[in-house]
């Protein structure tokens, strides 16, 4: 059972961003395990439990990241990440290709969502096409996304804009490339007791709907034999 982050996790995260290496991250092994891996994994464990419980023919699993970066893709960083996140979703063998609930954890704050965020090309025109086809269920979904104050829509949209939506509302989706329904936050007082499984629970369920749509695009036709 997830009991809450501590201040020691905190202070762990800002020592890596800051002492990069290998020969510190081994003298605070124990700490990292312990104070930070640990409470994630138990936090991964009873988010899959709530979401599996709500959408059990999904299929879901829960992921929680490694701290070591890519040795390929370092780019002149440290061997470490300096953040944590777990992630619950559908397997996949590229899972930013398919919507993804998340949470992460950062030394100076954390946030959670819904994230699409490498969309293939073809499943981002399924959700056009859709939108065409049908653009009411989205229209909802976009109201109540414009209702609300915890969450926010982030978008990489096209460089080359698509045609416009036959519906104003829509035109956030219809240019997007990628997008996240995020909500961001400091280091707050949550974090560090069970309040914010509840708080997690309740951004999951009010993002379980919007899961549920896009969740069935890549089953869509394909709009270019259409």
């Amino acid at each position: 059972m997830f009991t809450g982050f501590t201040d020691e996790t905190v202070d762990f995260m800002w020592g890596i961003r800051f002492n990069n290496e290998r020969s510190w991250f081994e003298a605070h092994k124990q700490t990292y395990l312990t104070q930070l891996y640990q409470p994630m994994c138990a936090l991964a464990d009873e988010l899959y439990d709530f979401l599996a419980d709500q959408r059990p023919d999904l299929g879901l699993i829960r992921k929680v990241t490694r701290i070591y970066r890519d040795a390929r893709r370092l780019h002149g960083r440290g061997p470490y990440k300096d953040h944590l996140w777990l992630c619950v979703e559908q397997p996949a063998e590229q899972w930013t290709a398919h919507p993804t609930f998340w949470f992460e954890l950062t030394p100076d704050g954390w946030s959670y969502g819904l994230g699409y965020y490498m969309a293939k090309p073809l499943t981002m025109a399924k959700l056009r096409a859709r939108m065409d086809r049908d653009p009411k269920p989205m229209e909802r979904l976009t109201r109540d996304l414009e209702r609300q104050t915890e969450f926010s829509l982030e978008a990489e949209n096209y460089k080359r804009p698509r045609s416009a939506p036959s519906r104003p509302a829509l035109a956030p989706w219809y240019q997007a490339k990628s997008f996240a329904i995020t909500h961001q936050d400091k280091l707050t007082d949550e974090l560090f007791c069970r309040d914010i499984v509840e708080h997690l629970k309740q951004g999951f369920s009010f993002l379980l709907p919007y899961y549920d749509y896009f969740v069935t695009l890549d089953g869509d036709p394909d709009p270019r034999e259409l």
